[in-house]
C-alpha cells in the first residue's frame, strides 16, 4: 500500500533523525521529495551513519533534547508539520539499568512532550509512536505476542516504553477521539543494516570484532530475537502514516517484525554474519555477568499483514549480506549514500 510519491513535498517531522533508524529514515524521506525536518540530540556514536551520509545537509536539523518541552513546541510551531514520526529514546537496555531516571525521562516524558506538541497543532494530520517489541510482559512463549496482550516490560528501558504506548493511548483517547489526528504505535523487533555503530548490539559487535580480524564473543547463544532489516520497518512505519493520513480507520497499534523462519538464535545469526562476512571469521560464546535480558522474544504480525497485506521482503540471509555490503564499502571509503540510496531503491522494487 506504500506509495513513495505520497511523501513528495509533505512536511514530516521526525524525532530522532540522528540516530541509526533515523538516519535511514530520513534517507528514505528525502529520495521521496518530503520536506524533512528532525528533532534529536547529537549522533549518539562515533562514527555515525548520520554524519557519514551528509544528511544534515538535506534537511531542517535541530539539535535538540526531547525533554525540553519549550525548545520542541518552539520548532513545531515554526515547522507546521503534517506527519510526526516519533522515533527519539534511549534505547540501550543494558544502559537503561545504569541510567534508568535518564531512561524514563527520555523515553516517558519524551512521548508527553511530542504528543503535547501535537495536541496543540492542528496542522498535525498522522502522528506514529515508534516503540519496541519489548514493550509486552514477557513470558517468554514460543508463540509470538499479539498487539492486544499486556504491555509490561521487565527492564528500565522495555517497561519506559510500555509507559510510552499507555501515555499515546491515553492521548488518543483524551484528546483525539474525535479523529481529527490519527495516532498509531508501532512495536519493531530487533533491526540490523549498514551505519548502525551503537554498543552492545550484536552485528555491530560482529562487525568490531571482523575489523580487528578478532572472534566475535557472544554473550547470549541461544537467546531468540526477531531480527529484519532496517527497512523492513521503516517502511512499515511510512505505510502506517501514510494509509492513517488518507483514511483514519488505519489508526491502530501494529507489531513489526520478520517470518518466524527468520526469528533466530544469536548462533544461527553469527554463523551467517561468518559466512557472509568470509575471511574464515569466527566467534567463541564467552559468559559475561550482567542485568536480566529475555531468552525467546517473538512478534505475531498477523494483524499488519490482514490489514495491509504487508509482507516481510528481505529474509535474515539478505539482510545480513546487505549489512555486509554496506560496510565493505564503507571500509573501503566508498560511496556510502549511493550504496544506501541503492539499496532503497532495491528494496522498494522487491
Amino acid at each position: 500500500m506504500l506509495d513513495m510519491s505520497f511523501f513528495k513535498d509533505k512536511r514530516v517531522f521526525i524525532t530522532g533523525h540522528t540516530g541509526f533508524k533515523g538516519s535511514w529514515l530520513c534517507k528514505m524521506l528525502i529520495n521521496a521529495g518530503a520536506d524533512v525536518t528532525g528533532y534529536s540530540l547529537r549522533p549518539p556514536t562515533e562514527p555515525n551513519l548520520f554524519n557519514i551520509c551528509d544528511i544534515q545537509d538535506k534537511i531542517v536539523s535541530i539539535i535538540g533534547d526531547i525533554r525540553d518541552l519549550p525548545k520542541l513546541k518552539d520548532v513545531f510551531d515554526k515547522v507546521q508539520p503534517e506527519i510526526v514520526l516519533h522515533l527519539a529514546a534511549q534505547p540501550i537496555v543494558r544502559d537503561s539499568y545504569k541510567n534508568p531516571v535518564y531512561t524514563y525521562e527520555t523515553n516517558v516524558m519524551g512521548t508527553v512532550n511530542v504528543l503535547e506538541c501535537v495536541r496543540q497543532n492542528p496542522c498535525v494530520k498522522s502522528f506514529l509512536n515508534v516503540t519496541t517489541d519489548k514493550v509486552y510482559n514477557n513470558k517468554e512463549w514460543i508463540w509470538g505476542y499479539r498487539e492486544n496482550e499486556p504491555l509490561d516490560g521487565f527492564d528500565p528501558y522495555s517497561n519506559s516504553k510500555s509507559c510510552s504506548e499507555l501515555v499515546t493511548h491515553s492521548y488518543k483517547r483524551s484528546f483525539f477521539a474525535d479523529g481529527h489526528v490519527a495516532i498509531s504505535t508501532a512495536r519493531a523487533g530487533n533491526v540490523i543494516g549498514g551505519g548502525d555503530f551503537s554498543n552492545d548490539r550484536i552485528i555491530p559487535d560482529c562487525v568490531r570484532a571482523a575489523l580487528k580480524n578478532e572472534p566475535i564473543i557472544v554473550r547470549n547463544p541461544n537467546s531468540i530475537r526477531p531480527y529484519q532489516h532496517v527497512l523492513e520497518p521503516l517502511y512499515a512505519y511510512l505505510m502506517i502514516v501514510q494509509a492513517q493520513y488518507q483514511d483514519n480507520k488505519y489508526a491502530d497499534y501494529y507489531n513489526i517484525g520478520p517470518d518466524e523462519c527468520d526469528c533466530v538464535t544469536t548462533i544461527d545469526l553469527v554463523n551467517i554474519f561468518c559466512e557472509k562476512w568470509g575471511n574464515r571469521q569466527s566467534w567463541i560464546s564467552k559468559s559475561i555477568s550482567g542485568p536480566h535480558e529475555a531468552n525467546f522474544l517473538k512478534l505475531d504480525c498477523s494483524k499488519l499483514k490482514s490489514v495491509f497485506s504487508w509482507r516481510s521482503r528481505w529474509n535474515i540471509e539478505t539482510a545480513i549480506e546487505k549489512t555486509v555490503e554496506w560496510t565493505k564499502v564503507y571500509c573501503q571509503h566508498g560511496d556510502v549514500s549511493a550504496c544506501m540510496d541503492k539499496q532503497i531503491e532495491n528494496y522498494l522494487k522487491f
